[in-house]
């Protein structure tokens, strides 16, 4: 079968049995407001980072309906050939905005907002919720563990564990926002410039007749850079001293050995101690091996002797928690000029829709610079810098808090005006760096992987008396 790459039908169905819908109710010109917003941070963590945006606007900005799409969809028999010609001379027309990639977002917030014709603004969902559930649960995933490491470096190496190709690199992607220093994803850095990472396997050493030869031989053909595999059979029965004869012999500028199973807290301990009495304290440990956050927190709190970390399928599946759950709902319409708020009502109280057209503030403490809370307000309002500002819960009604001594930031962005893509997309490594910092803006105590502080998610008053409204509205 012939490789596809034109992707406008990487899509649910219903997306196209709605749009038809639309189009024989005469309603294709309707405009519509969309929000793609999550409801639960995964692992129970104190945020989630923005990621997958990129690769959204790829599929917005290429959209296209070809030849042989249209041929798919009559040979179905349930598009009208109205639609089909509406398809045909399909030209993406809507006002997107987005928060950008890196950020630290919590549940609730508009992390995409699109505006224009339902068809239009209705069928991009899946792709939506697709490029940036995906990317934002490695992301986060990725920063804890990052976290957990304290400074070591952490290496993505869960290619030939993750969920298919597009899973593989786009997690490599996402893992790199995330805060590891690479990938074992070769592609990844032909495509988006992320350090490919790696050394060798057991096969390797297997392959030659003695594990001292194997080791000479990759340090020969390497040795700017020798890291060493040294639990083929024995680590510190021959693969250390293996290693040592190798590296007094060779000399490469670079030296490392990799633990790969056993106990790594008990074998870090005693390489580093061997290591060290023979004179190569500038030799790195790098361990792998089914880690994640909890682990790699546990054993460096033991006192394992470690440089750096290479994670592999509880990473790029985000094995804990693997569904990021982000959701898109329709906010409001527009009629004869006016703005018609739109909210879908539940018994699930989490579930309750947010109406209007929205943005997002985030408010920073003046003195520190730490970030207080983030409110939702509606898009024409503006939050300016000032002394005082009271901010509703969204789920409770008669809760409400003062911020004090606050400056405000819009954190939101536009992407697309009227289907021409106005926004610059940023460098990888200036990603990378913008999450680094804003994560800096978050108060210690979020930062925790148990109970971590709850941060403020509210509404602005003008909003939250909307939705009030709007329930009191539905509920007669």
């Amino acid at each position: 079968m012939v490789e596809r790459t034109n992707m406008t039908l990487l899509t649910d169905f219903y997306e196209l049995t709605m749009a038809n819908g639309y189009y024989e109710n005469g309603m294709s010109d309707y405009i519509a407001y969309f929000d793609m917003f999550f409801r639960k941070i995964p692992d129970d963590g104190g945020f989630a980072i923005m990621a997958g945006l990129e690769q959204a606007i790829g599929y917005l900005d290429n959209l296209v309906f070809d030849e042989r799409d249209i041929n798919y969809l009559r040979e179905k028999r349930m598009f009208s050939e109205g639609f089909l010609d509406y398809l045909r001379d399909f030209k993406f027309e809507c006002d997107v905005w987005a928060i950008p990639e890196g950020t630290p977002v919590f549940p609730g917030e508009p992390l995409v907002t699109v505006r224009g014709p339902v068809i239009q603004a209705q069928f991009i969902e899946t792709i939506m919720l697709l490029a940036i559930n995906h990317q934002s649960l490695i992301a986060t995933k990725a920063n804890r563990i990052v976290r957990a490491a304290k400074g070591r470096s952490v290496m993505e190496f869960g290619t030939r564990r993750a969920h298919g190709g597009s899973g593989a690199v786009h997690g490599a992607r996402a893992a790199y926002i995330g805060g590891c220093i690479g990938t074992a994803c070769a592609i990844a850095e032909r495509d988006y410039k992320i350090p490919a990472l790696g050394t060798m396997a057991h096969s390797w050493v297997q392959m030659f007749p003695s594990e001292y030869e194997a080791f000479k031989k990759y340090a020969e053909i390497y040795p700017e850079n020798c890291v060493l595999l040294v639990d083929t059979y024995n680590v510190i029965k021959s693969g250390l001293p293996n290693a040592i004869k190798v590296f007094n012999e060779m000399k490469p500028a670079k030296m490392g050995i990799r633990i790969d199973s056993g106990d790594v807290t008990y074998l870090t301990k005693r390489a580093r101690a061997i290591l060290d009495a023979a004179g190569l304290q500038e030799c790195t440990i790098v361990v792998s091996n089914s880690l994640d956050e909890y682990i790699i927190r546990d054993v460096i709190g033991q006192g394992a002797c470690i440089d750096s970390f290479g994670v592999g399928e509880r990473l790029i599946t985000s094995k804990s928690e693997p569904v990021f759950g982000g959701v898109y709902k329709l906010a409001a319409l527009e009629k004869d000029g006016m703005l018609i708020p739109k909210m879908k009502i539940s018994e699930n109280v989490e579930k309750i829709t947010g109406p209007g057209f929205k943005t997002v503030y985030r408010l920073y403490d003046k003195d520190t610079d730490k970030a207080i809370a983030d409110v939702i307000t509606l898009d024409h309002e503006k939050i300016p810098d000032g002394d005082e500002y009271e901010i509703f819960d969204p789920h409770i009604i008669w809760k409400r808090k003062k911020i004090l001594n606050f400056y405000a930031k819009n954190i939101r962005v536009r992407i697309f005006d009227k289907g021409k893509l106005v926004y610059k997309l940023p460098d990888i490594e200036d990603i990378k760096d913008y999450c680094r910092e804003q994560i800096d803006t978050l108060w210690d105590e979020m930062l925790r992987f148990e109970n971590p502080h709850k941060y403020y998610v509210d509404l602005s008053k003008e909003l939250w008396e909307l939705k009030t409204k709007l329930i009191e509205e539905y509920k007669g």
